[in-house]
């Protein structure tokens, strides 16, 4: 059972959240308020997932994100935000977030998007992928050649950035679910990087946009 943990200042929306996750077959195993019960409680339990909301009162989820990924790099935040502005959605991947949703995101969509976080896809709303990648073209990623990847693995890269999964990966390149896996951990091991989120990361800091 994926043990999740959820952070936001709205105690009712932060009950709400633990309650459809609950009911989903997710365990939830800790809540927190603010930036330094969020750290706290997180290195205490360490949980598999924490979602994360960016406005927690005077603090900013991005620095609990940076600090929680920082100690515990087997966690996964996937942010939980009312935000869609690019800003937010850099500096969040920036700080170690394996993917983003909007709140105004289905339950269907929620569930989704926790189940693949978990399971080390990057993970964002419909569009929010495609605005990271013309964010850091506006910033001057001009593209410079990835060393040592193959063209295929390239490509598999330039998907995972997009947020797609292994399975969707798959059939829009004609290969099989293993073949894909075998890209992606030989991309991790070229680059010497840990999980799927590094990889998008990677990809959008160098602009490896199709």
């Amino acid at each position: 059972m994926t043990r999740v943990m959820i952070v936001d200042d709205h105690p009712m929306w932060r009950e709400g959240v633990a309650r459809d996750l609950g009911s989903r077959g997710y365990d939830v195993c800790a809540t927190a308020a603010d930036v330094v019960s969020a750290v706290k409680i997180a290195l205490a339990t360490r949980p598999d997932v924490v979602v994360m909301d960016l406005q927690l009162g005077t603090g900013s989820g991005v620095d609990a994100t940076r600090e929680i990924t920082t100690a515990l790099p087997d966690t996964r935040v996937l942010v939980l935000s009312a935000s869609a502005e690019q800003d937010d959605i850099l500096a969040a991947v920036k700080n170690g977030a394996s993917g983003y949703l909007v709140k105004s995101a289905s339950l269907d969509e929620f569930d989704d998007a926790v189940r693949r976080t978990a399971e080390g896809d990057a993970v964002f709303s419909a569009g929010l992928a495609g605005l990271l990648l013309g964010e850091y073209r506006r910033l001057g990623a001009t593209g410079p050649e990835v060393p040592h990847l193959t063209e295929r693995e390239t490509e598999v890269l330039r998907l995972v950035a997009r947020g797609l999964t292994a399975k969707q990966i798959a059939t829009r390149l004609v290969l099989s679910h293993r073949t894909v896996e075998n890209h992606v951990q030989n991309t991790l091991r070229k680059l010497q990087l840990h999980n799927r989120a590094e990889l998008v990361r990677y990809a959008l800091e160098n602009g490896l946009t199709e």
